[in-house]
């Protein structure tokens, strides 16, 4: 019996270490997982908002580190392209979906998440209002990502300029030549019209691009990229000559293209300039600047009609920001990615910067008139076109910020800028 005893309990202790073992084993392994994620929200704001929400996952999945790195937005694609030719892809990171997803995607360097979007019954895919925004993130049937914010590119105004300037501030241009004279009236009043930074090249893009939409539409995009057009086309050509008019007659700063973005967004919070060119971010950019931004003063219209434009008046240049997933993404990265797009806090982002992409959630930005003129023209836009240099392979995308540059320097005609973006669309996208 005292053998038996023995016996038993040397078994039993044997069975327990083995157990304990396992359960050892099994937090190592997690203690292990470290989901290493890149975003460009360099403000204070938006930064330690999403290092709350990292804190968050990691104390609720103690196995899990998330590791952070913040760089500002051209330093993180500069950045982003020397690691991926290494063939090391983060396990998240910043992206807007478009040629430059797709690249990264032909090349391997991305994970497909459609299992995780379609699991039950596909929850998690149909959470997701923005769906146009969520096709931008998918290739051949496969998912690499989602977005978290997304709205249209539009024009933000400053209601005292306006009223200083002796405009309506709540009656706003719907043609270019109302919008002309808008101009006008505010160089007449001392105050800087537009405010525009031309050294990053990317914010002068969105004028160039959002002219084309409304000289072409959406046919005069899809021949140029499907080649049986040009972007040498005349609705091209005419988008160039609308730009160049606003620096013939002096609607941006003297020194616009010496500015960067931050400078850009930081005349227009600081009442400097009365109008800017941008996506839905910028309130919480202004924000950033001045306690309480622009308040009540912030007001928001879609880019105007051109004369003799073919595109819609709903038309909508747009994006805004998403994750993708690295191709060695441990299953904690499409976790996390899960939480960061969870309704809660998607509602929690908006009370920050956020226009939310998860239709729960959009109720909160509703009392917002910003926000929600903003969400109403992303929802009903007929065609809702990408920015070109993301939506556009990397090379391509490129030369297009590199030419509007020109066109805005002075450096370029209309013809030549359009000329010079169709030779790059030659190489890039015909077979």
């Amino acid at each position: 019996l005292i053998l038996r005893s023995s016996n038993i309990r040397t078994k039993l202790m044997l069975f327990i270490m083995g157990i304990l073992m396992i359960v050892i084993s099994s937090v190592s392994a997690q203690e292990a997982v470290v989901v290493k994620w890149w975003h460009i929200n360099t403000n204070e704001a938006e930064g330690a908002f999403w290092q709350t929400i990292a804190d968050e996952f990691m104390a609720a999945n103690p196995g899990v580190t998330i590791e952070i790195t913040v760089l500002e937005n051209e330093a993180f694609k500069s950045r982003l392209f020397t690691v991926m030719q290494s063939g090391e892809a983060p396990d998240l990171f910043q992206s807007w979906g478009g040629g430059v997803l797709w690249e990264f995607a032909e090349a391997g360097l991305l994970r497909d998440i459609a299992p995780e979007l379609d699991a039950n019954d596909g929850e998690w895919r149909n959470s997701f209002s923005a769906q146009a925004a969520l096709n931008l993130y998918e290739l051949d049937g496969a998912s690499y990502g989602v977005p978290w914010t997304w709205g249209a590119v539009g024009m933000f105004y400053n209601k005292a300029l306006f009223e200083q300037a002796g405009l309506d501030p709540e009656v706003t241009p719907t043609t270019w030549e109302e919008f002309v004279a808008t101009i006008e009236t505010l160089k007449a009043a001392g105050i800087t019209p537009i405010s525009l930074g031309g050294k990053d090249k990317w914010p002068g893009h969105f004028w160039w691009v959002y002219a084309a939409i409304r000289m072409g539409g959406q046919e005069a995009f899809l021949n140029a990229y499907n080649r049986t057009g040009s972007f040498a086309d005349e609705p091209f050509v005419k988008a160039g000559e609308f730009v160049k008019s606003l620096v013939d007659m002096g609607a941006f700063p003297e020194n616009f293209m010496a500015l960067t973005y931050n400078d850009q967004f930081t005349l227009t919070a600081n009442g400097g300039a009365a109008m800017e060119l941008m996506g839905q971010w910028s309130p919480g950019n202004y924000n950033n600047v001045v306690e309480g931004g622009l308040g009540d003063d912030l007001g928001w219209f879609p880019f105007p009609m051109l004369p003799d434009g073919l595109g819609n008046p709903g038309d909508v240049l747009g994006g805004g920001d998403g994750y993708a997933v690295g191709a060695n993404a441990p299953d904690a990265a499409i976790d996390f990615l899960k939480y960061l797009t969870s309704a809660d806090v998607q509602r929690r982002a908006a009370e920050v910067w956020v226009i939310p992409t998860v239709g729960e959630a959009e109720d909160v930005v509703t009392d917002n008139p910003v926000f929600a003129s903003i969400i109403k023209a992303r929802n009903e836009a007929p065609y809702f076109q990408l920015y070109y240099d993301q939506f556009l392979p990397p090379a391509l995308g490129g030369e297009v910020n590199d030419a509007v540059e020109a066109l805005l320097a002075g450096l370029a005609t209309p013809e030549e800028t359009a000329a010079r973006i169709e030779d790059m669309a030659v190489f890039e996208l015909e077979d």
